[in-house]
C-alpha cells in the first residue's frame, strides 16, 4: 500500500509516459549544428574578439545552446525547455535574419551593405548564409511545425526587449572604449555613434526596440491561433482510451 510519502517519491514518468520524438531531436541538431558552424567559420576566418561583438553572433549561439538542449530532450522524450526561452530565441534570430535582408543586404536601405555582402566568397559567404539565412528559417519551421502552440504569455513580449537591450549597451560601451580608428568600432550602422550621435542612435534604437516588441506580440499572437501539429508525440492516452489526448 502507498503511503502520501511513497507517493510523493514516485517519478513522473511512472505516471506520464515518456514519448521521444526522434524527427524533432534530428531537425533541432541540424539547425544547431548549422548556427554553431557558421560561429565556427566565422572564427576561424576571422578575429575572435571581433566576430563575438556582433548581435547575430550572439543570436547564432543562443540557437546552438538551446536548439541542442531541445533536440536532446526531444531525443529522450524530456518536456519541452520553457516557452520564454524558445520563444526570446525565435524573436533573437528572426530579427538577424530580417534586419540582414531587408536592411543591410537590401540596396534601397539607408543602412545598405549590399556591396560588401556581394563580394564575401569561399567561407565567409557560407557562413553569411548559414547565420542569416539556415538559422533564423529552421527556427521559424522548428518552432511552426515541432512545438504545441499556446505557451507564449504578451508578458513575454517585453522580457525578450532584455537581449537587445543588453546587446546596446555593450556595443555602446566597446565603441566608447576603441580608438577612432579601430575597425569594426560600432558593429552596425544604425549604433554608429561617429555618424549619428548618440542622439540619433538612441532614435534608431527607439525604433528597433518598438520593432522588436512587435515582432515579439505578432509571436505571440501567433502561438495563440496557429494550429497544433498531431501525432504520436503529442498523445498522452491511447486512442480508444477516450478523454485527454
Amino acid at each position: 500500500m502507498l503511503t502520501p510519502n511513497s507517493a510523493a517519491a514516485v517519478p513522473a514518468s511512472a505516471v506520464i509516459p515518456t514519448v521521444r520524438r526522434p524527427v524533432a531531436a534530428v531537425f533541432r541538431s541540424l539547425i544547431a549544428l548549422a548556427a554553431a558552424t557558421g560561429v565556427v567559420i566565422e572564427c576561424v576566418l576571422g578575429s575572435v574578439p571581433v566576430v563575438l561583438s556582433f548581435f547575430t553572433i550572439w543570436s547564432n549561439i543562443a540557437v546552438a545552446v538551446v536548439l541542442a538542449l531541445s533536440a536532446r530532450r526531444a531525443w529522450i522524450g524530456r518536456p519541452a525547455l520553457p516557452a520564454l526561452w524558445a520563444g526570446g530565441v525565435l524573436l533573437c534570430i528572426s530579427v538577424v535574419g530580417l534586419v540582414f535582408h531587408f536592411v543591410l543586404a537590401n540596396g534601397s536601405s539607408e543602412f545598405n551593405q549590399a556591396a560588401e555582402i556581394a563580394r564575401l566568397t569561399g567561407g565567409k559567404a557560407v557562413a553569411n548564409q548559414l547565420l542569416h539565412t539556415v538559422t533564423p528559417i529552421g527556427t521559424a519551421l522548428d518552432w511552426l511545425l515541432l512545438t504545441l502552440p499556446g505557451a507564449l504569455r504578451p508578458r513575454h513580449a517585453a522580457q525578450w526587449l532584455a537581449a537587445p537591450a543588453a546587446y546596446l549597451t555593450f556595443a555602446l560601451i566597446r565603441g566608447a572604449l576603441l580608438s577612432p580608428d579601430a575597425p569594426t568600432r560600432y558593429t552596425y550602422p544604425f549604433i554608429d555613434v561617429t555618424e549619428y550621435g548618440y542622439a540619433g542612435v538612441a532614435v534608431n534604437a527607439l525604433v528597433l526596440g518598438a520593432a522588436f516588441y512587435a515582432l515579439g506580440l505578432a509571436i505571440v499572437g501567433l502561438d495563440r491561433v496557429r494550429p497544433a501539429v498531431r501525432g504520436r508525440e503529442n498523445r498522452i492516452s491511447s486512442p480508444g482510451a477516450g478523454g485527454l489526448k
